[in-house]
């Protein structure tokens, strides 16, 4: 049984930074073809792809909305998922949530299998 469960999330000033972990279990972490990202969700708006990493050679893709704030990064030992996020924003503000898939052409942003819960990220003015 796959498990993603996130933790991190949190109030901060804007500006700020947070970092949210996403501990997983239950997956194949010996295939050459597993992915790992980061997604969020804002109230009355659409899920929103963020970065993600390939788990056994660590490449990565980052949305523009992000990229240069965000660092996406794992722990093959610890079986875990970072989402380092810097200089935030009010409209950082959205439940983020971790992500992971088999197969497809990377980078992939789309198509995920499993997903965690989510943690709150609330960013003040």
């Amino acid at each position: 049984q796959v498990q993603l469960v996130e933790s991190g999330g949190g109030l901060v000033q804007a500006g700020g930074s947070l970092r949210l972990s996403c501990a997983a279990s239950g997956l194949t972490f010996s295939r050459y073809d597993m992915v790992m990202a980061w997604f969020r969700q804002a109230p009355g708006k659409e899920r929103e792809f963020l970065a993600a990493v390939t788990w056994r050679g660590g490449s990565t893709d980052y949305a523009d909305s992000v990229k240069g704030r965000f660092t996406i990064s794992r722990d093959n030992a610890k079986h875990t998922v970072y989402l380092q996020m810097n200089s935030l924003k009010p409209e950082d503000t959205a439940v983020y949530s971790c992500a992971a898939a088999y197969g497809g052409s990377w980078p992939v942003r789309r198509g995920y299998d499993y997903w965690g819960q989510g943690t709150q990220v609330t960013v003040s003015s």
